[in-house]
């Protein structure tokens, strides 16, 4: 297996590039089987998870392409319906081509959804907004013979219907919005979550002839319309790998801009990171950050959007390891998402866990240590912790990283950080 090196390194300086966000061009890849013909997608990050996606759409019949940064797909002669366990299990993204299934074909078979084991992400809230919609939901539980899957199919036209939300969940609201795109009347999501991923998709569905308003409130209203066209789209920047590299530049005290960022939307991560002594400087599309001399202690509570992201708390945990005085970190959106703090631990951290609160009491180093990053943003922590640890990290179980962040080790190591990459067999 692969792994990271990771050695102490100077102040982070210079400048680096954003990619495409992950999260942003998943359902947009989903949503181009909504219409016959070839779609464009521009600013494509090369990930693992547009990987499998991408072999998602190819299993279901389109023929999908990558130029660089350019995602071609033509979704012309869909021939299957069904989404395997062999691809859903690498990501639960994939459950994301439900919708668009469901609204283009009236029928879709999905197995159950797998990816990071960061805690319980149900599916049910994307079924409740189906059955509102008029679609019949059969669950086949696993058994010994089969794995378990979702199969959802409608007798007619799916119809309008508001649907209200227990929880705003991203990939819930992006799965009924594309669900709905041909639905006769209005459809209503109350509580939708407001991410700007939301936005992305709801903008893309727009340029593809789609009626949705209200994307980026906690109301999303959609008019069905009779066709989509396909259409060449450029996605928005990755915000959780911008915030990964401010948090970087913060805590080898560095002094880097950030560039193809929209400043919007990293508010949370450029006030917390004021708040513990940082100085950040705005642009139209780059921030430069230079990190404090002294990282001082704060409090941070993970909340859907507009709070503070749980995709940055992981990192901002391992900032805060070295603060002066004692910080707390509250996770309300995934109860799974402290696995990194045992593993900040073997490298020196001093950490306590208590429920849904993490207290950091910071302390004066880090130590270099062999440790396993449990998911994807856990693993961009351990580099970045690894950055001004004593001696060296090795981090393993770095598929994980793959998953989220083109090139992290080539981008790291043009600020002048000394980390490489192993290959094993």
């Amino acid at each position: 297996m692969s792994y990271i090196i990771v050695k102490e390194s100077p102040p982070l300086k210079g400048s680096v590039r954003v990619s495409g966000s992950k999260n942003a061009v998943l359902p947009i890849i989903a949503a181009t089987l909504l219409a016959e013909g070839t779609s464009v997608i521009n600013g494509v990050p090369n990930l693992k998870d547009v990987q499998v996606m991408s072999e998602l759409l190819c299993h279901l019949g389109a023929r999908v392409s990558m130029e660089g940064e350019k995602l071609i797909i033509d979704a012309t002669n869909i021939e299957k319906l069904e989404a395997p366990y062999n691809l859903v299990n690498k990501m639960r993204a994939s459950f994301l081509v439900m919708g668009p299934l469901l609204s283009r074909y009236r029928k879709a078979k999905i197995s159950m959804p797998g990816g990071c084991a960061i805690g319980s992400r149900p599916i049910d809230l994307h079924l409740k907004g189906f059955r509102a919609l008029g679609a019949e939901i059969v669950n086949h539980e696993h058994t010994y013979n089969e794995q378990g899957y979702v199969e959802a199919s409608v007798n007619g036209d799916l119809v309008g219907e508001k649907i209200y939300l227990d929880f705003p969940s991203v990939g819930a609201t992006e799965n009924i919005m594309m669900a709905a795109v041909f639905a006769k009347g209005v459809t209503v999501i109350e509580n939708a979550a407001e991410e700007p991923e939301i936005v992305d998709l709801a903008n893309y569905l727009n340029n593809m002839g789609a009626k949705v308003r209200g994307a980026g409130t906690n109301t999303i209203r959609i008019t069905g319309v009779e066709t989509l066209k396909p259409v060449e789209y450029t996605v928005i920047p990755d915000r959780i790998e911008a915030g990964t590299y401010m948090v970087a530049a913060a805590l080898t005290r560095g002094d880097v801009v950030i560039e193809n960022v929209i400043p919007d939307h990293v508010k949370p991560a450029i006030a917390k990171l004021t708040e513990i002594g940082c100085h950040i400087e705005e642009y139209d599309s780059a921030i430069r950050v230079v990190g404090p001399e002294v990282i001082e202690s704060t409090t941070i509570k993970t909340m859907p959007h507009p709070g503070f992201p749980t995709d940055l708390q992981s990192l901002f945990m391992a900032l805060l390891c070295l603060c002066d005085g004692k910080s707390t970190v509250t996770e309300t959106v995934f109860e799974n998402r402290f696995m990194n703090a045992p593993e900040l631990m073997r490298m020196g951290a001093n950490i306590e866990i208590n429920g849904k609160t993490a207290t950091i009491k910071g302390v004066s180093c880090l130590i270099g240590a062999e440790v396993v990053a449990t998911d994807l943003r856990a693993g961009a922590a351990l580099i970045i912790g690894g950055l001004v640890a004593k001696g060296e990290t090795k981090v393993r179980n770095i598929y994980h990283i793959d998953r989220g962040y083109v090139d992290i080790v080539g981008k790291l190591s043009n600020l002048g950080a000394k980390v490489y990459r192993v290959e094993e067999e």
